[in-house]
């Protein structure tokens, strides 16, 4: 199992310890009763989120964390996760987030709600990101095939699941009063539900990299898509202010104030148009990348894969799993070898019949003679008289012990020696 990392604070913002089908809507009571049960860790991390609430919103308020009240947040040491941190989600307020797993497990940090998960499903992809409703009272998780799972106050408007695909989702967005959604392709293709309006896409813009993000403008009227060489597509009414320019893969894109802000997996940060620029996590060195960023409030905030989060601007630090670990299950036992049915053979029987094998017919056990058949020379008359153990009919077919085992048989009832074999210099033929 992999060691436990941690990681310095690096910014008085930024603490980390270590057709549409509705058949994936899964808001229902019986899923949600379900959930409550099943996912233990994941509640009880939502649970120690909220109650160090009160001893942090006054930090949040000032901006930063005193060291006191950041060592009683939640952290992910010792934690061991069943799928890494793929997404995150800040509350409208600033003052919480999510966090969300490959399996779709939440884990609520501050003022965010717990509204259930996908943890406890047994999905046919993995979950690839999470977006909150407008008033923080729900989201929605969305798989690589394309599958929506609403939780909460999240409306489910449709999805793209069971339905072929160019490429695996690899994000969503949602438009300002959650009536609609995007979701958006790795070759750039564009899928619109609800009232979101489509707008274009980047299919065969971006050949050589693939789309890794989409943002929408403030009045829905268009978008953004982002690839992982940080080249940014503008559709609609979004406007194009520039690429970005990073030395480590894009994995994320957010709209803010009439610009974008794109985030590289080393944390770098750019910001265009009108985004708010409050720093980045450029040149510090991480436990593991970052894998997703959330705007909010004025501020955004990164995720890294092992849970840890990074806050800038206005948005407050309430813990994190930062130093946590990935559940990596052993590798299957070997298959157990087929038993080896000897026939009550001796291993000198064996050696001394296998020696006839050689000298009667170069090691070709598969002999098929009109008199003599199998790997021993043996007539047909003695095989049908001497095999008396089931075996097949025609010595060819048996198996090199199977041919031993009658030949032993023959050599007791002639020669009274179980042991006997013929002369191995002579190889005189058949008997």
């Amino acid at each position: 199992m992999p060691s436990a990392f941690t990681t310095t604070p690096v910014s008085s913002r930024s603490r980390t310890t270590p057709t549409p089908s509705r058949a994936h809507r899964h808001t229902s009571n019986a899923v949600r009763r379900r959930e409550k049960h099943s996912r233990r860790s994941r509640a009880a991390t939502a649970g120690l989120a909220s109650v160090a609430l009160s001893a942090t919103l006054l930090a949040t308020l000032v901006g930063s964390a005193p060291a006191a009240v950041a060592a009683s947040l939640p952290s992910g040491a010792g934690m061991v996760l069943n799928a890494a941190i793929v997404s995150g989600a800040a509350t409208p307020d600033g003052h919480g987030y999510w966090l969300v797993g490959g399996d779709g497990g939440v884990f609520a940090f501050g003022d965010a709600g717990y509204h259930g998960s996908t943890g406890a499903l047994r999905l046919n992809s993995p979950i690839v990101g999470l977006t909150s409703t407008r008033d923080g009272q729900g989201y929605w998780e969305v798989a690589a095939d394309g599958g929506i799972f609403a939780f909460g106050d999240a409306g489910f408007q449709g999805s793209v699941a069971g339905h072929p695909l160019g490429a695996p989702i690899v994000g969503m967005a949602r438009t300002t009063d959650d009536n609609g959604y995007w979701l958006v392709g790795a070759d750039g293709g564009v899928f619109a539900f609800g009232d979101a309006g489509y707008h274009g896409s980047a299919v065969g813009m971006s050949p050589a990299s693939p789309i890794v993000g989409i943002a929408p403008t403030v009045d829905n009227r268009g978008y953004w898509e982002v690839a992982a060489n940080g080249s940014v597509y503008a559709f609609g009414d979004a406007r194009y202010d520039g690429n970005a320019p990073t030395s480590a893969p894009v994995v994320g894109i957010t709209g803010q104030k009439g610009g974008y802000r794109v985030v590289s997996s080393d944390g770098g940060t750019f910001a265009f148009g009108g985004a708010t620029y409050a720093g980045s996590l450029a040149g510090h060195p991480l436990n593991r990348p970052v894998v997703a960023t959330s705007s909010a409030s004025g501020g955004y905030l990164d995720v890294a894969a092992d849970g840890g989060v990074f806050t800038f601007g206005p948005i407050g630090y309430y813990g994190s799993l930062g130093g946590s670990t990935v559940y990596i299950p052993p590798p299957p036992p070997p298959p157990a070898a087929a038993p080896v049915v000897d026939y009550g053979l001796s291993q000198y029987q064996i050696n001394a019949w296998y020696k006839v094998n050689m000298c009667e017919e170069g090691g070709n056990w598969g002999v098929d003679g009109s008199v003599y058949a199998g790997g021993l020379g043996m007539s047909r008359a003695n095989w049908n008289q001497f095999n008396t153990f089931g075996f097949t009919s025609n010595a060819a077919y048996a198996s090199p012990l199977q041919q031993i085992r009658v030949a032993v048989a023959f050599a007791s009832y002639y020669y009274g020696n179980p042991d006997w074999a013929p002369d191995q210099n002579g190889c005189g033929g058949g008997y």
